[in-house]
């Protein structure tokens, strides 16, 4: 059987576009997704391109190469992957100070501009303008993620990559097992977003990499338009997220919620017209805990509707997914326990993050020097 020289675990936004950059620098690499249609976490994201929000050194640089990466990116992928600029607005609750929403932006690479009740209605003329004291907004870039994951596969097909359709049931020293058959590689990377961490689990490793079970409603093309990103400034879902990971042994027991479900009301158009309407997002330890999708869209409808009262009876259909978060941006390194795996999930603002570093990771494994990727791998 043949030999890999990677094998890459997971066909979302991250691990499509790190086969893609490794089978660009002259490896061998196979894709393993389990889907042949996808039912990941960038099927239904919103596609939104946080340029703006780099609050370090780090993050500031890998923002600005993002931005360089997606101007080249249709032309070098032979795609369309529907890039553009949205304002975005940060919707401020009426309980809430504006000033005070304003100073959490403060340290941000571009900080979002403070509006009025008034000029928030202006830029979005379906605010309520009753459940808000303010907003804040910002140039934002937009992608249809899904349209730039396929991109990327079919750039690393053409390149010489190969895909399967397998579900990864375990990973050994020297390759994987599939539900399909075994594969042999020289190296393997995780890239498989919410299950990652319990991939790694299954033999004996543990790595803080962990997920939320987010819910959505993806309405199909409507003529309604709406003219912006819309998101809370105060994302509950940051701090979901901090709550749940102070004590990590208890991510080892099964069907445990670790906290309380959070709504994010946000929102947004893609170019034909489909919107997304989210997000609850739970914190499950079982990735494949049952939810009442009843009762969640019942939520999520009541509470888009006090937002942005002309979307929330629109028809549309209920999903979830897995959303992989860790308690850094990103997780990118090798495993210790097994040689030759390493993982690379967790981020925080994957759209923009992995595509400057699947980018250096691979010039990094081909042998080209990278103090980014040198002083991130440590898991």
């Amino acid at each position: 059987m043949k030999t890999y020289d990677w094998i890459v675990v997971g066909g979302g936004i991250t691990g499509a576009t790190l086969a893609y950059e490794l089978v660009k620098v002259g490896l061998s690499v196979l894709l393993l997704e389990q889907h042949a249609t996808p039912d990941n976490a960038t099927r239904y994201s919103y596609g939104g391109l946080a340029y703006w929000s780099g609050t370090t050194p780090l993050t500031c640089q890998l923002c600005q190469e993002a931005i360089a990466r997606y101007q080249i990116l249709s032309q070098e992928l032979d795609a369309d992957i529907q890039l553009r600029e949205l304002d975005l607005l940060l919707t401020i609750s009426a309980d809430s100070n504006p000033e005070a929403a304003a100073r959490v932006y403060a340290k941000c690479a571009i900080p979002p501009r403070l509006l009025s009740v008034q000029a928030a209605c202006e830029l979005e003329p379906l605010l309520n303008r009753e459940v808000i004291s303010g907003g804040l907004t910002v140039k934002h870039g937009h992608i249809h993620p899904q349209k730039t994951a396929q991109a990327y596969i079919q750039a690393f097909l053409r390149a010489g990559g190969e895909i399967q359709i397998s579900q990864v049931l375990q990973v050994v020293r020297g390759g994987v097992q599939t539900n399909t058959a075994n594969y042999h590689s020289a190296n393997v990377v995780i890239c498989a977003g919410g299950l990652s961490r319990q991939l790694l689990k299954s033999v004996g490793v543990s790595i803080k990499v962990y997920f939320t079970h987010a819910e959505m409603i993806e309405i199909p093309p409507v003529d309604l338009r709406l003219h912006t990103l819309v998101m809370p400034a105060n994302l509950q879902r940051f701090e979901l997220e901090s709550v749940s990971i102070q004590v990590d042994e208890l991510w080892n027991q099964p069907d445990k919620e670790l906290a309380s479900p959070i709504l994010d009301v946000g929102t947004v158009q893609f170019l034909d017209g489909s919107l997304r309407l989210g997000q609850i997002s739970r914190v499950l330890t079982n990735p494949h805990a049952q939810i009442n999708s009843e009762e969640s869209e019942q939520w999520l409808r009541k509470s888009i509707t006090q937002v942005l009262p002309a979307l929330g009876s629109l028809s549309g259909t209920w999903h979830k997914c897995l959303v992989a978060f860790s308690n850094k941006r990103f997780v990118i390194g090798a495993v210790p326990e097994i040689d030759g795996v390493y993982i690379f999930s967790g981020f925080s603002n994957p759209l923009v993050f992995v595509p400057p570093l699947a980018q250096r990771f691979a010039n990094f494994v081909a042998g080209r020097e990278d103090e980014v990727i040198t002083g991130l791998m440590q898991v």
